[in-house]
Order: structure tokens, then C-alpha cells, then sequence
């Protein structure tokens, strides 16, 4: 039985997540918190997974409050509810090493490139930029990233979930032309933390399509407590007000924000 390449949006997929049996076959030992690898597999069915038990979190003192693998699936079901699907089927359960969250693998394109550092010279026609630095050499360089709807998408959802690590690393191209962004441990916080690389449109209007996943994820969570409640599962109640108090403020203003000047506005590494 091999893995193999999956529409990530097919309904069978969570259901594969939930109820297969996990094995590890590796780590990544460079991680902050506990980062394996596997697959899942039932019924002849099998999928590579990435799997981060509870108990290998490193606490932080800025998200003191539930779970990181929790603020990971709070972003999934947020971007599956407002249409965005920039996130992999993702849920909570309990795993070789305990509870932990579990996500389905992207397989990556690695011939296409969102975001990049490069000289000045060598940025592509229609590349937005960030961040002009010196790379170790002391030569211009310049942090960019593509200018396609998916991204801006990407970042919208960012701006709502209040991501505090974006780092160019977490946004995949996948082998079926989409893009997905992955790593949401750090979401969802009553503080601003937004930390993106993904600064591009900064002070730019949100168009219609870009609006339309705002309209939608603020009236779930009107829509008779459900979705609150469900999201209430794996973050604090004052984090999914926190979260309708975003979408409120976009939608009167609907224009990407700029840093705010309190803290760093990219993630270190950028990458």
C-alpha cells in the first residue's frame, strides 16, 4: 500500500484523518515544537500526514492560553467556512504520542516559487515587494513574494486570523496548482500579532472577492452559536470575539492594513 498524490478537498479526507491509524516514519528536528511525520491509513486507504502531539509543544508566554495544535484547527475550520481552503484538512486527536493535531501532507511544486529573497535586478515582472535588506555579503537583496489572487487570499486570511508567523516557508504550492498555507500555531490571539511576509497590498482596497469570505465567516458566527461553539473547542471565547471584532473592522474599512509599529511585522526567520 503506497501514498498517493489526494484532492485535499475531497469530503472523505477529514473522515480518513479522524479515524486511521497513524505511524511515524520520521521527524522534523529543526522545529520548535515536535513535528512528525507518517501516514494515516484505513480500510486500504492511505495518506501522508504531518502529526504534532500536545505534550512536545514549547510552552510560549504570549499564548499562554489552550493549545497550539488547537489554534491549528481553529484556522482550519475558519478557512473552510469562509471559502478560503488555503488550509489542509486538519483536526484534533488522539495520536501515537497522545492528543495532538494531524494534517494531511501537500505535496509541493518545487519548481514554483511564491516567496523569495533575490537581488534587486532579478525580482520577476509583477513581483510586489516587501522588505529591502543586505543578504550576509552585504548585497542588496529584496523579500517578495508573487502577485496572484490565491495569495492575496492567503493574505486576507492571515489579516483575520491574526497571524503571528507567516513566514514564506508556510506557503506551499501544491502539485494541483493551488496554494495552501501551513503552521497556524500561532493564531487567533485578542492582540495584534499579525507577523507576515505577505505585505504586498498594504493600504490597497479589498475587491468583491476578496470580501466575500469576510461576509460569509461573519455571518457564521452569527448564525445561531454553532460555529461559535465549535470554534469555542479549541480557543477561548474573548479569541472568537476578538475574531468578529476583526471581520467587523475590515468590513467598515475594507482595505489591507498596514504593520501596526508594535513589534516586528515579519516573522524571524523569514523563512
Amino acid at each position: 500500500m503506497t501514498a498517493a498524490p489526494v484532492d485535499l478537498r475531497d469530503p472523505a479526507v477529514p473522515e480518513l484523518l479522524r479515524r486511521g491509524r497513524i505511524e511515524i516514519t520520521g521527524r522534523l528536528v529543526d522545529a520548535s515544537n515536535a513535528t512528525l511525520f507518517g501516514t494515516v491509513s484505513a480500510d486500504g486507504v492511505e495518506l501522508r500526514c504531518v502529526y504534532k502531539p500536545v505534550r512536545g509543544e514549547r510552552p510560549l508566554w504570549d499564548f499562554p492560553d489552550g493549545t497550539l495544535a488547537g489554534r491549528e484547527v481553529a484556522s482550519y475550520l475558519i478557512s473552510e467556512v469562509g471559502g478560503w481552503h488555503v488550509v489542509p484538512p486538519t483536526l484534533l486527536r488522539d495520536g501515537p504520542f497522545g492528543p495532538g493535531m494531524v494534517q494531511v501532507w501537500v505535496d509541493t511544486d518545487d519548481e514554483r516559487e511564491l516567496v523569495d529573497v533575490l537581488p534587486p535586478t532579478e525580482v520577476p515582472s509583477g513581483w510586489l515587494g516587501v522588505l529591502r535588506a543586505r543578504d550576509g555579503r552585504g548585497e542588496p537583496a529584496v523579500l517578495v513574494h508573487a502577485d496572484v489572487p490565491e495569495l492575496q487570499a492567503m493574505a486576507t486570511f492571515d489579516v483575520v486570523v491574526n497571524n503571528a508567523d507567516r513566514k514564506g516557508g508556510h506557503v506551499l504550492a501544491g502539485v494541483d496548482g493551488r496554494i495552501y498555507g501551513v503552521d497556524h500555531g500561532l493564531c487567533l490571539h485578542v492582540e495584534h500579532k499579525l507577523r507576515t511576509v505577505l505585505w504586498g497590498w498594504v493600504g490597497e482596497p479589498m475587491s468583491p472577492e476578496v470580501l466575500e469570505p469576510l461576509r460569509k465567516l461573519r455571518a457564521a458566527l452569527d448564525g445561531g452559536g454553532s460555529f461559535r461553539d465549535e470554534l469555542g473547542g479549541y480557543v477561548t471565547r474573548r479569541e472568537v470575539r476578538a475574531l468578529r471584532t476583526r471581520l467587523d473592522a475590515l468590513l467598515k474599512d475594507p482595505c489591507f492594513p498596514e504593520p501596526s509599529g508594535y513589534g516586528p511585522a515579519i516573522p524571524w526567520p523569514a523563512f
